[in-house]
């Protein structure tokens, strides 16, 4: 056995040493001094390297290369010899990534898009083939494209030259379109009207390309969707060209590319939700391609599609919901194999010759099964965003909520986001909250990925948090046992205003209607500091949730007044910063009510009393323009004069000397009723 193993070993080194040395005949060749011999040895190259990666990967490791990249650019060189060397480097970069990278390595982006500057459509056509494969490959760095500032309208004005030359550089452009800044250069550079006729080619490829194009230029990009809108093509307008290319008997690839492209068209405020372009044609469309007679990567597309279409709309959503048992339709997403034990059973089995197909499908099922949980979740989050019935729905679909509850635990990153996204979608349900979430105890994984987890996930972990610590829901009290306060304190320090929104927005939500022990354990756990921090947070969303949380502190009347008893100063003091800051009307109102809320205390509204600076604050606020301004700082004056509490009368004088009353009586004539109601019943408080 020893002697058939070493037997092997040499046969092995002496195939690589003939393969090295056969390789190494081929790179000399390229150095003969005779131009005609050096043509013939890339012509053999060329047919060496058609689908032998080997090959390929030793020609490249022997410095292939940068020979034949000098060659074609030799202004010296024939055009045929030129033409064979792109030939040869993009045979070269249909190999591995690794090829690709040693190519870019070498510069041969800038020396093909030198070579586009030569007249000879044969030569352009070559390179451009060549650019085309490098550029669509994940590891070329896309803004190679950009830094020559002349490359793009060059390439747009070779659009004009052969079938050939607009299926490379619009899959090139396709492919190298990754920012608003890319885009916007496209655009600026005649992209539309340079790309638009291209749709109606009597090639297949170049409409497809060009449909791809358009498809990336839209995306998320109001002026290009704009744009496109009024674009006629031979007489028609682009969004019915697309509308056509949906219909059932185009190639599966173009419908799903035509739908994309009016989806973020439509998304991007260019067509409008209930057109029915987008009705009647483009989201059908979408929900037929997430049946299971379509390829995976199709389901995939369709269902990730459609999902992002609705998202923002109820109508829409409701419409999808209904079309072809969608909802039912998504639950095959998971019947594909996901756990590391299911993958090893099937790579157990021994496969003779008649089972190799089957091996191939499983093989594709397992590389697309992540990617069809994803989407699927993705989908039933989108739909279930706002209707009642929907999420209704969605929850009673074949193990759902286990299936969810799996997801947040899933291998997969971007599965465990779509899983939580989906939970999220579901948590803004009062019936779930109460039902589907607590029978299934979801709170406890949601918990276990809050310890660990990139940021993505723990905004989306966090906000779902905040509706199941909600008051009606049942899990809010076994999530308190668990101790959250300090995993939520500490994300208020976060770096990520999401974050900490979330943070003190679960800790707002918590201290609603809470007793005093939790809510002194929110203030001992978050610290004066930190709070004091939060409510000079430069985010607006981050000080409204912190007034928010304030607000619910410091409710009920022994609450009030033990928190002030020993942060009064301090809340006071960040009170008074907040209402003679530059803040939004929304801020002001929230902070009033807080100082509503500390009148309202037993002892508590002393510190407002005593505070004739702050009275001031309140009585010009009961005169400002805004009136819900005027109502929070009335109900702040209502909580101190009121009557059947002790030293009402000594408040009342006072607040009478500083010339409250004439303004109360100023407001029980305003024209808002809401306001004057509010202004009388303090008014009576003087008269009973």
């Amino acid at each position: 056995m020893l002697l058939n193993f070493v037997i092997n070993v040499s046969v092995i080194f002496v195939l690589i040493q003939e393969v090295t040395a056969t390789s190494r005949h081929y790179v000399d060749r390229l150095f003969d001094p005779d131009p005609q011999k050096v043509l013939q040895g890339v012509i053999d190259m060329k047919n060496a390297v058609i689908g032998n990666n080997k090959q390929k990967a030793n020609l490249i490791v022997l410095g292939a290369v940068p020979r034949l990249l000098y060659l074609l650019q030799q202004s010296s060189s024939s055009l045929e010899l030129r033409t064979e060397c792109a030939v040869v480097l993009g045979s070269l970069a249909m190999g591995t990534e690794n090829n690709i990278k040693s190519l870019v390595d070498c510069h041969i982006i800038p020396a093909l898009l030198q070579g586009l500057l030569c007249p000879d459509l044969i030569f352009i056509e070559a390179c451009l083939r060549c650019l085309r494969t490098v550029f669509i490959s994940p590891v070329t760095p896309v803004q190679l494209l950009y830094t020559d500032p002349t490359v793009i309208p060059h390439l747009m004005s070779l659009l004009s030259r052969s079938q050939r030359t607009q299926e490379y550089i619009t899959q090139i452009f396709s492919h190298c379109c990754k920012t608003p800044e890319h885009q916007t250069v496209l655009f600026n550079h005649g992209a539309i009207q340079k790309i638009a006729p291209l749709l109606i080619s009597p090639s297949y490829k170049v409409r497809m390309q060009a449909l791809k194009c358009f498809s990336v230029l839209a995306y998320e990009n109001t002026q290009v969707s704009m744009t496109l809108v009024n674009v006629l093509v031979d007489g028609e307008l682009l969004s019915q060209v697309f509308v056509r290319m949906m219909q059932r008997d185009q190639p599966i690839e173009m419908q799903l590319t035509a739908a994309k492209c009016l989806t973020y068209m439509c998304r991007a405020g260019a067509i409008r939700t209930d057109d029915s372009c987008i009705v009647l044609k483009t989201l059908p469309c979408l929900v037929r391609m997430c049946s299971k007679e379509h390829l995976l990567e199709e389901r995939v597309e369709g269902a990730e599609t459609l999902a992002y279409l609705m998202e923002p709309d109820v109508e829409l959503q409701r419409i999808a919901s209904t079309t072809d048992h969608l909802v039912a339709m998504l639950a095959d997403y998971f019947k594909y194999p996901s756990s590391v034990s299911a993958i090893t059973d099937i790579k157990r089995v021994e496969v003779s010759h008649s089972f190799i197909s089957l091996k191939d499908d499983l093989d594709h099922d397992l590389k697309h099964a992540h990617e069809l949980r994803q989407a699927a979740f993705k989908l039933y989050a989108s739909l279930g965003s706002n209707d009642e019935d929907i999420r209704k729905k969605i929850t009673e679909t074949e193990n759902m909520m286990d299936r969810i509850v799996s997801g947040l635990s899933e291998s997969s990153i971007k599965v465990r986001l779509a899983a939580v996204r989906c939970l999220h979608s579901l948590s803004r349900s009062v019936q779930q909250l109460r039902t589907s979430f607590h029978d299934h105890a979801v709170w406890k994984p949601l918990m276990k990925l809050l310890q660990n987890a990139p940021d993505e996930v723990l905004i989306m972990a966090s906000s779902t948090l905040c509706n199941l610590l909600l008051e009606f829901s049942p899990s809010k009290e076994p999530i308190l046992e668990s101790g959250v306060i300090e995993l939520l304190c500490s994300l208020t320090q976060s770096d990520s205003p999401a974050l900490r929104v979330n943070g003190i927005w679960a800790l707002m939500n918590m201290a609603f209607q809470a007793d005093q022990k939790v809510k002194m354990e929110i203030v001992r756990c978050l610290g004066t500091e930190q709070l004091f921090r939060l409510l000079s947070d430069p985010d607006t969303n981050v000080l409204m949730k912190t007034l928010g949380l304030l607000r619910n502190l410091l409710s009920t009347r022994p609450h009030i007044d033990q928190i002030m008893s020993s942060h009064g100063k301090q809340i006071m003091q960040a009170v008074t910063l907040i209402l003679e800051a530059e803040h939004n009307i929304e801020v002001k109102e929230q902070t009033l009510c807080i100082l509503a809320n500390i009148a309202d205390g037993n002892t508590a509204k002393e510190l407002i009393m005593t505070n004739d600076d702050m009275l001031q604050k309140i009585k010009s606020y009961m005169q400002h323009s805004n009136v819900k301004l005027q109502l929070a700082a009335t109900f702040c004056i209502s909580n101190l004069i009121w009557n059947e509490e002790d030293g009402s009368q000594e408040r009342q004088d006072k607040l009478r000397e500083m010339g409250f009353v004439d303004v109360l009586h100023k407001l029980t004539l305003d024209s808002d009723s809401n306001l004057s109601d509010r202004a009388k019943t303090a008014m009576q408080q003087y008269l009973a």
